[in-house]
């Protein structure tokens, strides 16, 4: 089993990597909010995995974060009908503490607006997840360049305010979304909620 990749960037699109690990390159398919924090070409990273085997074929997804790939791993084995391709959609579309929120918020609306997913998988996603994504509401582990792993035990929660702050304003909750999740891959798992919200309006 591979947990994680670390090597050079060789090269990368908004929905795949090629990790080259002394010489190997692996394919990697990952999520848009993984990609998006990817480093330049030839620069070093490191990315969470994991391995799905079918009867034809094998594939390997990658994420930016342990909370990633956790919440991955529960959309794909807690909910009938949601295998990888539909989870890396899910996990393209909302960041994992706007997925917690709405999730906990029973928000059939916003979960209906992923690619893969309709009105009745979105109930049945709510239903077999609400009692379980406070486990993984808390980041630990994210992608950097330089290899090394951050903390971050307080992320969720200013990304969880900055976001509720742009939609009191008149934004929409997908919008603000990823205009907050751009802001903190730029501030850092340290910024404040203010901060957030002060770059994500810039």
């Amino acid at each position: 089993m591979i947990a994680y990749l670390q090597g050079k960037v060789a090269d990368a699109t908004p929905l795949s990597a090629i990790i080259d690990v002394n010489g190997v390159g692996y394919a990697v398919m990952v999520p848009v909010t993984t990609a998006e924090k990817l480093p330049a070409v030839g620069q070093e990273v490191r990315i969470w995995t994991v391995a799905v085997y079918r009867e034809d074929s094998a594939s390997l997804y990658g994420f930016a974060s342990t909370e990633e790939r956790d919440f991955f791993r529960l959309l794909m084995e807690k909910v009938s009908g949601i295998g990888p391709k539909t989870a890396i959609s899910i996990l393209s579309k909302l960041s994992v503490p706007m997925l917690t929120q709405t999730i906990a918020n029973g928000d059939v609306a916003l979960l209906s607006k992923c690619p893969g997913i309709g009105k009745k998988t979105a109930e049945r996603l709510i239903v077999e997840l609400k009692d379980k994504v406070g486990a993984i509401g808390v980041p630990s582990q994210t992608v950097v360049a330089t290899g090394t792993t951050s903390q971050a035990p307080t992320a969720s929660t200013t990304i969880t305010d900055a976001v509720s702050a742009l939609m009191a304003l008149g934004y929409k909750a997908e919008t603000a979304d990823k205009s907050v999740s751009k802001a903190a891959s730029k501030l850092g798992d340290s910024a404040s909620t203010e901060e957030l919200i002060r770059a994500a309006l810039n």
